[in-house]
């Protein structure tokens, strides 16, 4: 039985996430920011045997962060999944940003990932499947030629870069690191008219998980285990 510790649970793909590992027989450390507010997270924990757990964890906020680092402890942790991500908001244009809420894009998909994984690395080290991964987006890539939403396009553009860089960082850890794009997949941030269904999608990328290796770490990979352009 392997420990899969994920960011971002109540909701969409965490949310998938988990009720797929849970399914497996996994071991789950679910994180959100209002388990209270979570109800389906939490009914899968209940139905769960102690199996799955879940924890309160704002990953922009040092005393939250501080708090569900002293639960988890030195507990071996084999794979960590940074799922939280939030749009940018409505104003995302070159003539007309919000700036404000272009700084809490960057706090929540760029940062709040670096802020996990400075408290998992020594879970990962102990670990044995050793996989750190973010979820990112495609629209990160500087070589798509679509336009718009800049907020978040950039907020996941250095999240790229910083898993990119952790891999280097990371590699005498044993650890792998690779940002991951989950597809055009239908949750609230999706949409309703998207391809993929949350299934579909996690199904894939566990698939592509477990099957990362060494070789992997610092590749921008596709959901179903395709390389990226950067």
């Amino acid at each position: 039985m392997s420990t899969i510790l994920i960011a971002g649970a109540n909701r969409g793909l965490g949310l998938e996430f988990v009720r797929q590992y849970a399914a497996a027989g996994e071991r789950v450390i679910a994180t959100c920011r209002t388990p209270a507010k979570a109800d389906a997270l939490v009914a899968i924990a209940a139905s769960s045997g102690g199996r799955v757990t879940v924890h309160p964890l704002e990953m922009t906020e040092d005393s939250s962060i501080r708090a569900f680092k002293s639960v988890l402890g030195n507990q071996p942790v084999d794979i960590a999944i940074a799922n939280a991500g939030i749009y940018g908001g409505n104003r995302q244009g070159w003539d007309d940003m919000d700036f404000d809420a272009w700084t809490r894009t960057f706090a929540v998909n760029t940062m709040a990932p670096l802020r996990l994984a400075q408290i998992v690395h020594a879970n990962l080290k102990a670990g044995n499947d050793r996989k750190f991964v973010a979820i990112t987006s495609q629209m990160g890539s500087n070589e798509g030629s679509s336009t718009g939403m800049h907020a978040y396009r950039t907020s996941k553009a250095a999240l790229n870069k910083l898993v990119s860089t952790l891999a280097t960082e990371w590699r005498g850890d044993g650890i792998i690191a690779v940002p991951m794009h989950p597809g055009w997949v239908r949750t609230d941030m999706g949409g309703p008219n998207a391809p993929l269904a949350p299934e579909e999608s996690v199904a894939a990328m566990r698939t592509t998980i477990r099957a990362l290796t060494p070789s992997d770490s610092g590749r921008f990979l596709n959901y179903d285990g395709a390389r990226l352009p950067w």
